[in-house]
């Protein structure tokens, strides 16, 4: 897998609600920009989704494809690719939530490998713009505004 590429942002929330929104996908599209639908298929023993199918629209990145998700209570979910799409052939992420003055801040680690090829600034600047829009768009969500 690739380097992956993190941000961090604080909200103003304590992490339950966090992973409330997270774990909410069907409302993705409406604050995740890239996504443009995501569907649970499975949920695993402790209530959560499992696994969730994504169709995603990141400009140079377009494609469908599976990710698996793992939980950790309220301190972190992170997922990756169970089923490929035509494009993606890996993507691995994380989300970990920590106390911070103000509210929980929230680490956003992506790293996507593609089966196209691709000049690696290009795939950065797209795993960025999809990373910071979400951590952006989750803020807006969780805080209301």
């Amino acid at each position: 897998m690739a380097d992956r590429t993190t941000s961090s942002i604080t909200i103003g929330a304590d992490p339950s609600a966090i992973t409330a929104v997270i774990a909410d996908f069907g409302s993705y599209p409406q604050w995740a920009g890239q996504v443009k639908s995501a569907g649970v298929l499975s949920v695993g023993e402790d209530g959560r989704p499992a696994t969730v199918r994504f169709v995603l629209d990141a400009g140079v990145i377009t494609d469908e494809y599976t990710l698996g998700y793992r939980w950790d209570d309220d301190r972190a979910v992170d997922w990756e690719m169970v089923e490929p799409g035509k494009m993606l052939s890996a993507l691995t992420g994380s989300y970990l939530l920590a106390p911070a003055a103000g509210g929980t801040e929230v680490t956003y680690e992506l790293a996507v490998d593609l089966k196209v090829p691709m000049i690696g600034m290009v795939k950065r600047k797209a795993e960025k713009v999809i990373v910071d829009t979400a951590l952006k768009g989750l803020k807006k969500r969780v805080e209301g505004r």
